[in-house]
């Protein structure tokens, strides 16, 4: 098994009013700390569908769409729960210690076959 994770303090948790969230660099990610029918919820600011920052979208019951092209995201599970986004977005791990809320923030995932090419990049085969 892996180590415990790190949790970073990110902010206070009367910092994002409930139905509302906010912008965080964490480890050099853009993280949405979105407060949500009384949990605070951490997840990637970048939809799965267009890569396209999520901040902007409408947050509604435990879902953020994206301002983009509507896709929904379920805040608990990152499950893509509209679309046009099919695949999920990565959500942390959140714990509230005396009045701030802590995120453990992971490295960025890096999916097998998958068929996203940067930008300039051509297929080797």
């Amino acid at each position: 098994m892996g180590a415990d994770p790190e949790f970073k303090k990110v902010c206070t948790a009367t910092d994002v009013e409930d139905g509302a969230y906010a912008e965080f660099e964490i480890d050099g990610r853009s993280i949405l700390v979105c407060h949500s029918q009384g949990q605070f919820y951490a997840i990637e600011n970048e939809c799965s569908h267009a890569m396209n920052p999520l901040c902007g979208g409408r947050m509604r019951r435990g879902t953020i769409v994206c301002p983009l092209h509507g896709a929904r995201f379920n805040l608990s599970t990152g499950a893509a729960e509209g679309p046009p986004a099919t695949l999920p977005i990565e959500t942390f791990k959140v714990k509230l210690e005396d009045g701030n809320v802590c995120v453990a923030v992971t490295k960025r995932r890096v999916t097998v076959g998958s068929s996203f090419m940067p930008p300039g990049t051509l297929p080797t085969h």
